[in-house]
């Protein structure tokens, strides 16, 4: 991405919704490249604009339509005119230049836009020339989020990194919510019965004959459950007498990793095997 288009992109940030209008007085310093620069940032998918129909040429078969019997006709009278119209001229002509009376120029763009969808005419979009509107896409929230990586110098104005720095707080804020409210989502659907389940799936696929080691169900487990969450399971399963623990005697069979994973006592070793009643 080009300096240019990286202060644009920047420009946008400090607008409400990341959206403003193109004519807006915070673009005037792109002068004659602000249209180009917009487009190109489109062609990223960074951005997207307001579009319209700037040319239409009637098709083979919008031509092969028009000589069918009135009764046979696929279309409307309103579309019907407006193909017509359109069929008139060897070449593209712009919408204005199809006039139908009591058609209102919205209701035509509408009915050339189906029409273009039918394949009966060909339509040429482009950026739409009054009162275009400009807008960050998903894709230039994600890129500016987690992509975006700025080398070399370039001269930036202190209000656009600062808006830049704003976006990023809001955004690493926002991700943090998200994971913390899915995690605790997670941690309540997770009901002791089925830590039980699992406990007993393990030890029937690990063939460890009821003496799982703990690590075994914190892999499973961690995440979604926090550590402390999954021992506090641990101490009900055991209060409700459905496990029990046992401490491990000969630690030369496991990883230290392995072994951390036991729940420690403030007297004697780790609780480190679970044992299903």
């Amino acid at each position: 991405m080009e300096t240019k288009e990286l202060k644009f992109i920047l420009k946008l940030l400090g607008c409400p919704n990341y959206r403003t209008g193109l004519s807006s007085s915070i673009f005037d310093s792109f002068k004659s490249e602000k249209n180009k620069i917009c487009r190109d940032l489109g062609e990223l998918e960074y951005v997207d604009y307001s579009r319209e129909i700037a040319t239409v040429k009637i098709l083979p078969p919008g031509q092969a339509l028009l000589k069918l019997d009135s009764a046979q006709l696929p279309i409307d009278d309103k579309e019907l005119k407006v193909l017509e119209k359109t069929g008139k001229s060897s070449g593209k002509i712009a919408p204005s230049e199809i006039k139908v009376s009591s058609l209102k120029s919205d209701e035509r763009d509408a009915i050339l836009k189906i029409l273009s969808e039918r394949g009966l005419i060909a339509a040429e979009i482009k950026m739409k020339r009054v009162k275009a509107e400009v807008w960050l896409t998903e894709r230039g929230i994600e890129v500016l989020r987690d992509e975006y990586n700025p080398e070399g110098k370039a001269n930036i104005d202190f209000n656009l990194l600062g808006t830049y720095v704003r976006f990023l707080r809001k955004n690493l804020r926002l991700k943090s919510e998200k994971v913390s409210t899915l995690v605790s989502d997670i941690n309540i659907n997770i009901s002791d019965e089925e830590i039980l389940e699992t406990i007993k799936k393990l030890d029937r696929e690990l063939g460890t004959e009821n003496y799982l080691p703990i690590f075994h169900l914190r892999q499973k487990l961690q995440p979604p459950l926090l550590r402390d969450d999954l021992d506090q399971a641990l101490y009900r399963l055991q209060k409700s007498d459905k496990i029990d623990f046992s401490t491990l005697q000969e630690s030369s069979a496991y990883t230290p990793e392995q072994i951390d994973a036991g729940i420690p006592q403030n007297i004697g070793g780790q609780l480190f095997f679970i044992i299903v009643n």
